[in-house]
């Protein structure tokens, strides 16, 4: 679909590239402080010098302290795709509304990485959360939101007047402590959705998820 004339002089100004998640980001901030990776397991701690030379860029023993992005959903590219990140991430509105899916993956699974063979702790389904982003903060829209790590989330563009059928996209910003690093994140698979929550739920949202995940 393509856009109309304002968003894509947006994207264009602003550098937005598309992104494997959906719609577009560009990345305005990534700080300079490196700070301690607190996702390594503690036995990579102890041995430093051996998970430095087990990488390409050898700074998987630091972080920077925070990144921040731009991110817009548009018509054209209406979704973003269920995916968690292992930091956590404050998100702002600019402008725009639109619906976003948590799904508490952390509050019921063992570990961050275990298989799609998990039920959750005692065979509990994730919690599922739902809620609109928008400035009718009356009617209870958001304007800014924070994912903690280990959950994941999906969103989809919605009409920017609630009775409406017009967008001119959902733009935010995104900041993620400590910064984000493609190692830290991992979309949702179908096989772990229907694990994670139950049938009636993975059937409403699978059309969140990445066919190629």
């Amino acid at each position: 679909m393509k856009e109309s004339p304002s968003l894509t002089s947006l994207i264009q100004h602003l550098h937005l590239q598309p992104h494997i998640e959906g719609g577009y980001f560009v990345e305005t901030d990534r700080d300079s402080l490196r700070v301690p990776n607190p996702f390594l397991p503690a036995e990579a701690t102890q041995h430093p010098a051996h998970i430095a030379s087990q990488t390409t860029q050898g700074n998987q023993l630091t972080r920077s302290a925070s990144t921040t992005i731009f991110y817009l959903l548009t018509p054209g590219s209406p979704r973003g795709c269920f995916h968690r990140n292992r930091g956590r991430t404050v998100h702002t509105l600019h402008w725009g509304r639109g619906r976003y899916v948590l799904i508490h993956a952390d509050e019921v699974m063992g570990a961050y990485d275990e298989d799609d063979n998990v039920e959750g702790r005692a065979g509990k389904k994730a919690r599922v959360e739902t809620f609109v982003v928008g400035k009718d903060v009356e009617k209870g829209e958001r304007l800014q939101w924070i994912v903690e790590g280990g959950k994941y989330k999906a969103s989809f563009l919605l009409a920017d007047e609630e009775e409406g059928e017009r967008s001119e996209g959902l733009l935010i910003s995104e900041t993620v402590v400590p910064g984000f690093e493609y190692e830290d994140h991992d979309f949702m698979r179908q096989t772990r959705l229907e694990r994670l929550v139950t049938p009636g739920q993975a059937k409403e949202l699978q059309w969140l998820t990445r066919k190629d995940a």
